[in-house]
């Protein structure tokens, strides 16, 4: 269920946690403000590290972005490495997951198929995650990774638990 609710805080109270696809899409659009947050944290840790970037979020739905380097991201054949793929589809899956979290929610991941179609080099790579089938506690997602020419490089699905109450404290 998308939340677009509308947050009003006291004067001199602090403002009420954003929902995430409210905040990713005021982040990208610049009209953050001083005070707004989320409860999930964003850039991530990972994403920040590797140089992922969000380009476009909707609900359950998300694409980023990184610009490959060999020299950094390559594997001993001079091509991106495999596991760095992963790690982009996984963080863009994960960024649409939040997009749907509620009050009290969660969520973990709890598999993940990578198959990988052609290699990649240098260049802008695009990583386009959405949700194949949506059931009360379980979330199949499809994320397709994209070179700069367009051509797919890898695909990868995941299906990702809601965890609530209990379960999502702390998490």
């Amino acid at each position: 269920m998308e939340q677009n609710a509308t947050h009003f805080a006291a004067p001199g109270a602090a403002a009420p946690d954003l929902p995430v696809l409210d905040y990713l899409r005021r982040q990208l659009a610049g009209t953050l403000e001083p005070g707004h947050r989320t409860p999930m944290r964003y850039p991530t840790a990972i994403s920040r590290l590797l140089g992922f970037e969000i380009v476009e979020v909707g609900a359950g739905t998300a694409t980023l972005r990184v610009l490959a380097d060999t020299d950094l991201h390559g594997n001993q054949q001079g091509t991106v490495h495999g596991g760095f793929l992963v790690e982009l589809a996984d963080a863009a899956i994960g960024t649409a997951r939040s997009t749907l979290v509620g009050p009290g929610e969660s969520f973990t991941s709890i598999d993940l198929k990578a198959t990988f179609l052609r290699p990649a080099w240098t260049g802008e790579l695009l990583a386009r995650a959405h949700p194949t089938h949506s059931g009360r506690t379980l979330t199949h997602y499809a994320c397709e990774i994209s070179r700069p020419d367009g051509k797919p490089v890898a695909t990868v699905t995941s299906a990702v638990m809601t965890l609530r109450g209990d379960e999502a404290a702390g998490r």
